[in-house]
């Protein structure tokens, strides 16, 4: 019996390995995680943070950089476990996304600046 660390995901786990015969390896089963969130792409600038409520996939933004957004309008469409969820800008004013379609967000990660 040979045994492994392994890591998936930024979370480790510990695998036995027992040599069963000659050149075969049976291996105990890891149950992986979903796929690792991508880290934000850094916006520079002040203002208030948009924050992703949940961890999930960026399925849609509703704006474009530099637009002018209301208070409590829809800004991005958050798909988390088969829903989708709207966020909200939390303030007036001009925004500047920090991600894009198709990224995977977590929990607390910026995702827009309002300024």
């Amino acid at each position: 019996m040979r045994k492994f660390n392994v890591t998936v995901n930024g979370k480790s786990y510990s695998v036995d390995v027992e040599e069963v015969g000659e050149g075969a390896v049976s291996v105990a089963p890891v149950v992986a995680a979903s796929p690792a969130a991508a880290p934000a792409k850094p916006v520079v600038g002040d203002g208030t943070p948009v924050k992703a409520p949940m961890p999930g996939l960026i399925l849609s933004l509703a704006h474009k950089d530099g637009d002018t957004v209301k208070k409590n309008e829809k800004i991005v469409v958050l798909e988390a476990m088969k829903m989708e969820n709207d966020v909200n800008a939390p303030a007036d004013g001009v925004i500047m996304y920090a991600v894009k379609k198709g990224d995977n967000v977590d929990t607390g990660a910026v995702i827009a600046y309002i300024e």
